[in-house]
C-alpha cells in the first residue's frame, strides 16, 4: 500500500499482500517485499545498472529505483489530478506495479525514467477522462501552511494566488495541463514531452504556449 509521511510519499510493499485502492475498493497484486532485500550499496549505483539488476528481479535494485522516482511521479500525478491525493496515490502505485511487471520489456536501460513519466501521464489522463468536469480542490495542496512569523495579509494573498493557479490548471484541457506540468514543474524538454504524450514537438510548444497565456491572465491580479 502507499502511505503518506511528513517527508513525502513512501511506497511500502509486502510479499504476497494485496493493495486495496481507496477510491474503488479494488484489490491489487503487491510488489514483492522490498524491505526484505538489503539495499546497501544501491544508492550509489547508476540508473542503468539498477535497471539491469531489477530486470533480473533484484528487489533491492528496484526499491532503489522507486526511491529515486516516487516523489517526482507522485508529484506529477497530484498536480495533474488537481490535488486529489487518493487518486494520485492509486496511479503512483499502479505505475510502479506495472514497472515491476514490465521491466523485462524495457529494452534500453536509460529509458526507465521516461517510461515512468509516460505511464503516469497516460494513466492520469485516463482518470481525468472518466471524471466529472470539475474536481474538488485539495486545500492542503492548494494553500501552503502559514508559519508562525509570516505576515497574515501576505500569507492570505499567497494562498489566494495558489488557489487561483490550481483552479486555472483545473480548467485546462488534460493534454495541455500535462504538457505544461511536464515542462514548467518537471523541467522536461519539448522533445521529451512529445515522446511522453505521443505527439509532435510543435504540438507540445503550442499547448504550453496556450497554457501560459491562460495562466498569465488568471495571475494578472497578483502581479
Amino acid at each position: 500500500m502507499i502511505v503518506r509521511s511528513a517527508a513525502g510519499v513512501c511506497l511500502s510493499y509486502n510479499a504476497g499482500a494485496e493493495h486495496v485502492a481507496p477510491q474503488t475498493g479494488e484489490r491489487r497484486e503487491a510488489v514483492p517485499d522490498a524491505g526484505a532485500a538489503n539495499p546497501a550499496g544501491t544508492a550509489t549505483l547508476d540508473e542503468a545498472t539498477l535497471v539491469a539488476r531489477a530486470r533480473d528481479r533484484d528487489i533491492g535494485a528496484f526499491e532503489a529505483l522507486v526511491r529515486r522516482y516516487e516523489r517526482r511521479i507522485y508529484g506529477l500525478c497530484l498536480r495533474m489530478l488537481n490535488g486529489a491525493s487518493g487518486e494520485a496515490e492509486d496511479v503512483t502505485q499502479e505505475v510502479f506495479l506495472t514497472a515491476w511487471r514490465r521491466l523485462p520489456e524495457i529494452e534500453q536501460d536509460g529509458a526507465f525514467g521516461g517510461w515512468l513519466y509516460r505511464t503516469a501521464t497516460n494513466r492520469c489522463l485516463n482518470v481525468l477522462r472518466g471524471r466529472r468536469p470539475t474536481a474538488e480542490l485539495n486545500e492542503e495542496t492548494a494553500a501552503p501552511a502559514a508559519s508562525g512569523d509570516a505576515d497574515p495579509a501576505r500569507t492570505a494573498q499567497n494562498a489566494a494566488a495558489m488557489r487561483a493557479v490550481v483552479a486555472a490548471l483545473d480548467t485546462l484541457p488534460p493534454q495541455q495541463r500535462a504538457c505544461w506540468l511536464l515542462r514548467e514543474v518537471h523541467g522536461r524538454s519539448y522533445e521529451e514531452i512529445a515522446q511522453l504524450v505521443d505527439t509532435t514537438t510543435g504540438a507540445v510548444r503550442g499547448r504550453i504556449a496556450r497554457a501560459r497565456i491562460e495562466l498569465a491572465e488568471v495571475m494578472a491580479p497578483w502581479r
